[in-house]
């Protein structure tokens, strides 16, 4: 009998032996190790080069675990990339190569792999990368396409979206060589760069209404399938947790900083907005060989897709970063803030008049 994982095997195989002798071990290009960091932080990197194409070496370590998701203690099986959701979010250069080692630590319960939507070929690198728990594989795509693109586990059949919806899914920016540009020639540079990965998270109830815990994923698959079906999530957030970009943990800037924000959402349609600001260039489907958008108030992201805004800051104060479906904004959870330093500007924003009583209506 053919096992699905024979099966795979043989696929793999199979693109294998039609890989052209620049795909293989011989490839002579220098190396880059990248240490990843957690969202909303990301690695360090250029934004144009002028070095030639590299190696860019990652690793994606899956960790299945127990999460916090809310103010109210619900607890949520999350299986996670580094341990994050979303997983890191992965920054090259049109022409690199990226070669990312997937680790599936014995502890794991389930099998995994990577679909990266900037990769072409084998699903996006699903079909070489499924590994069972206690193994790891080594997989190398060249990045050809410049944009914010979303990667996920796809484990096959219904356990695609659960994995996907449980916090596995991330980000990769494909920056081009030369940087980003308005469109028209002209340069453009962000001084701080956020990623922020939108998810929808599906948690039972109990017959009194009470969000219910399992003490693992697979325990609470067929409970969280029913819900899933439902297609009307019980929390919306940001970076994993409802409040996670909020209070202490607010993003900074300073006013007069251009800051880059990289959105994905793995599975539903998002609308971010910043309330009191706007998107100065918006690469709203995520692709840096599209002219961006420019002074948006709200944008879009596709479901299974990332985009990138770039925004001045004017004025210091608390920006709220939102999803404008303003229920899953307030209710559901999906805000963050940015907290911005610097002198106020009262030829873009003034208050002529304190609130008072209103004055009574003279008479003749």
């Amino acid at each position: 009998m053919l096992t699905r994982r024979a099966a795979m095997f043989s696929a793999a195989a199979a693109v294998l032996m039609l890989a052209t002798p620049t795909l293989s071990d011989e490839l002579k290009l220098p190396r880059q190790k990248v240490e990843l960091v957690a969202p909303p932080f990301v690695h360090a990197h250029e934004q144009a080069t002028r070095q030639g194409p590299k190696i860019m070496e990652f690793t994606l370590t899956i960790e299945e675990k127990k999460v916090v998701i809310d103010d109210k203690g619900t607890t949520f099986q999350a299986m996670t990339f580094n341990g994050s959701m979303p997983g890191p979010l992965m920054v090259v250069h049109e022409g690199d190569y990226v070669e990312v080692t997937l680790v599936n630590p014995e502890t794991n319960q389930m099998p995994h792999n990577v679909d990266f939507h900037s990769a072409t070929g084998a699903l996006g690198g699903a079909e070489l990368t499924l590994v069972n728990p206690g193994e790891q594989v080594v997989l190398r795509w060249k990045a050809t396409r410049t944009g914010t693109f979303v990667y996920h586990c796809a484990p096959g059949g219904p356990m695609i979206p659960w994995h996907v919806v449980s916090g596995m899914n991330g980000a990769v920016m494909v920056l081009p060589r030369e940087g980003l540009t308005d469109g028209k020639g002209r340069a453009l540079k962000y001084d701080k760069v956020y990623y922020i990965g939108e998810q929808d998270m599906y948690v039972p109830r109990d017959e009194n209404g009470k969000f219910k815990s399992y003490e693992s994923a697979g325990e609470s698959y067929n409970d969280t399938v029913e819900v899933m079906r439902k297609l009307t999530p019980t929390h919306v957030v940001f970076n994993g947790k409802a409040g996670a970009l909020t209070g202490k943990n607010a993003l900074t800037a300073n006013v007069g900083e251009n800051v880059l924000i990289v959105h994905s959402q793995a599975n539903r349609d998002s609308r971010p907005h910043l309330i009191g600001g706007h998107g100065d260039y918006v690469w709203e489907t995520g692709k840096f060989s599209n002219a961006p958008e420019t002074g948006l108030e709200t944008w879009f992201i596709r479901g299974g897709s990332a985009g990138a805004a770039m925004y001045k800051f004017l004025q210091p104060g608390i920006y709220a970063y939102v999803t404008h479906n303003l229920i899953e904004a307030v209710e559901l959870g999906a805000t963050a803030h940015f907290k911005v330093e610097g002198k106020w500007n009262d030829d873009l924003m003034t208050q002529v008049k304190a609130p008072a009583e209103i004055p009574a209506p003279q008479t003749n």
